[in-house]
């Protein structure tokens, strides 16, 4: 299957007043375990694709999990919990005549004297309570991981067919999984109607009428960006040229375009990536609308089977991506080969980035890729690895190890 592509030139281009805040950096320095996750050169790699140099953030260890996805689904569930727990001392002040909290919730990050334990504790009044998403493995382990951290149940829908070491994975963290006949996006359906005053949804997509949530998940995210900014800035390093990166419903897309069309600077190009059989994103560009793929949505890349970007998402992708790539599964494949070369382990959602970016490097119109993008061989790429093998058994037949 031959890749599918578009420059991306929107009537205005988006731009934001700065860079989203530290906020959820400093939230997620206080979790257990925290560490910056490396940022890795890769010569040998810039060399065979012909530009300056590769960069490679390394995301399939954060946090005791082998994938992102914490990132966004502790700040989105801190974040939601403290408004919860607002509402309620609100509402208590109302019915017994006292003044009570400001009903906004918190914009800036932890004082750097708190510990996650009095995080914690300042929530124990909200018990029982359970959170509850829909997933194709890495995102629903990190809510189920999150629940567990806060003394809370999960329960996580996944779709058919999701692997058996993903839904294992899942379990794991001692949260409920119910499997649904159906795609994701059925799965997304199921566990929106589980919200309640004892279920807290917490999805990285949205739909009407669920719109705050998701833009937590995806504010979550700013920690990989400003933890790549500080690691530049401590070699001299400048931005990087290109940065491909997973799509999926959008929430690391536009964490990614948020950050760097703040600045005044020169900016990376930003393309996105997805797989050939669920480019809802690619498809919404093409019809200026947000349009749904339909299923199945059988791509390796199991974390960007996704067949409708997120509503939330969608305003500042379209305005905000330079290009649209959808890649055949071939190029996963060749990926994850090239990162275990360096000796990073990458499943095929997190090695997509990579595989988005030898498909504009080396594919069959690639000269032409090049000048639309403005790359040449003194250019600077950035990837994410967003996962690490979360399916072993898929990982040991692509990459042989």
């Amino acid at each position: 299957m031959r890749a599918r592509f578009f420059l991306n030139q929107p009537r205005e281009k988006l731009k934001t007043a700065s860079p989203p805040s530290r906020a959820a950096l400093d939230f997620h320095r206080s979790l257990p375990g925290y560490r910056a996750t490396p940022l890795l050169d890769a010569p040998e790699l810039a060399r065979s694709l012909g530009i300056g140099q590769v960069l490679v953030k390394d995301e399939s260890n954060r946090l005791g999990l082998p994938a992102f996805k914490i990132l966004g689904a502790s700040w989105a569930v801190y974040r939601a919990l403290t408004a919860r727990a607002t509402s309620a001392a609100v509402a208590e002040g109302r019915a017994s005549g006292r003044p009570g909290p400001a009903e906004a919730g918190p914009s800036a990050g932890l004082e750097s004297s708190t510990t996650f334990d009095q995080v914690v504790r300042q929530f124990a009044s909200l018990r029982p309570l359970t959170l509850v998403t829909a997933t194709d493995g890495n995102h629903g382990r990190a809510v189920a991981h999150v629940a567990a951290l806060f003394g809370l149940g999960a329960k996580i829908f996944v779709p058919a067919g999701t692997a058996q070491a993903r839904i294992d994975g899942i379990a794991s963290e001692d949260a409920t999984v119910e499997i649904v006949d159906g795609t994701y996006d059925e799965a997304v359906e199921c566990a929106a109607r589980e919200g309640n005053d004892r279920c807290l949804v917490i999805s990285d997509t949205s739909w009407h009428g669920y719109e705050q949530i998701p833009q937590w998940v995806a504010e979550g995210y700013a920690t990989i960006l400003w933890e790549i900014e500080d690691e530049l800035a401590r070699r001299g390093e400048r931005d990087p040229d290109l940065f491909p990166v997973q799509f999926g419903v959008g929430a690391l897309a536009t964490a990614v375009v948020r950050h760097y069309r703040a600045k005044a600077e020169a900016k990376p190009k930003i393309v996105s990536v997805e797989p050939l059989r669920a480019a809802c994103a690619l498809a919404s560009i093409e019809a200026g609308k947000i349009v749904t793929v339909p299923g199945p949505h059988d791509s390796i890349m199991a974390g960007l089977n996704c067949g409708r970007v997120s509503m939330v998402a969608w305003p500042i992708a379209a305005r905000g991506i330079d290009a649209f790539l959808a890649i055949p599964d071939e190029r996963a494949r060749e990926a994850m080969r090239a990162l275990a070369r360096l000796g990073v382990m990458a499943g095929e959602t997190g090695a997509a980035g990579l595989a988005g970016l030898i498909e504009l490097l080396t594919g069959p119109e690639n000269a032409q890729r090049r000048a639309e993008l403005d790359l040449n061989q003194n250019s600077r790429a950035l990837i994410i690895v967003t996962e690490g093998a979360t399916d072993p058994e898929s990982y040991a037949r692509i990459v042989g190890a």
